[in-house]
């Protein structure tokens, strides 16, 4: 994948360089943000090992303070360690690492910039990538549809990278809190990495369960009403156990 090869070159030309980077950028993480990167790299390999993407195709980020944390471009998720931390302000300065950042930044940052979010999570999901090339919006084929705030919608295909695909993407989120990206993936952000990993998750098995469904001859799955997945909303607010 293009992707993948340009992140690829892009890790590579960021470690040859890296001495002399680190060395211009100075800051050493900070305990809250060497403790945020740890789970920032946790998440990062859950995606791999849950089937959410294909070698270094996704991303992951989180927020401390006013620096954003996030994958660096092109390096398996399984080879990161504590001194490969890569951070940036929400200006996109790096400001933290030797290593060139996630080629999709400009979402991050757009993400962080527009809402309260605290962690971001995009793939390259299959049944939710399938589903951005067939529809403007996947159907409401479940309630939990709700947790994301109602019916999630398509982003519009743009170059991935670009400013476009972050503006394009912001107005799919209005209201949301996760949506599809056209013939590319999801993007999904929480309070917490763990909460922008279950809406992720959950975005992706509500696509498998749409095309599972959809696929049966001559038959058409029953689908909700807006009002009952905003009620299913309202009620999954509430949800869990009182801390």
């Amino acid at each position: 994948m293009a992707e993948e090869q340009r992140d690829q070159r892009d890790a590579r030309d960021a470690r040859e360089g890296a001495q002399e980077v680190r060395e211009s950028w100075g800051r050493s993480a900070r305990p809250e943000e060497a403790e945020a990167w740890e789970a920032l790299v946790v998440t990062a390999r859950r995606t791999v090992s849950d089937g959410l993407v294909v070698g270094t195709s996704g991303n992951v980020s989180v927020r401390v303070g006013d620096t954003v944390l996030v994958t660096p471009s092109g390096v398996p998720y399984d080879r990161l360690t504590p001194d490969d931390v890569t951070g940036v302000d929400l200006d996109g300065g790096q400001v933290l690492g030797a290593l060139v950042p996630t080629s999709e930044l400009p979402m991050h940052l757009a993400v962080y910039r527009a809402t309260d979010a605290g962690a971001v999570v995009h793939t390259h999901a299959v049944h939710a990538t399938a589903v951005s090339t067939l529809v403007p919006e996947l159907p409401l084929i479940h309630y939990m549809a709700g947790a994301l705030g109602g019916p999630v919608r398509v982003a519009p295909y743009a170059t991935y990278g670009t400013e476009e695909l972050a503006e394009n993407m912001l107005r799919a989120l209005t209201d949301r809190t996760a949506c599809l990206l056209q013939n590319h993936g999801t993007i999904a952000y929480g309070t917490t990495l763990d909460q922008a990993y279950d809406r992720t998750a959950q975005l992706e098995w509500m696509s498998r369960l749409w095309l599972t469904a959809s696929s049966v001859p001559g038959l058409s799955p029953a689908l909700l009403s807006k009002g009952q997945v905003a009620e299913a909303g309202e009620r999954l607010r509430g949800y869990g156990q009182r801390v």
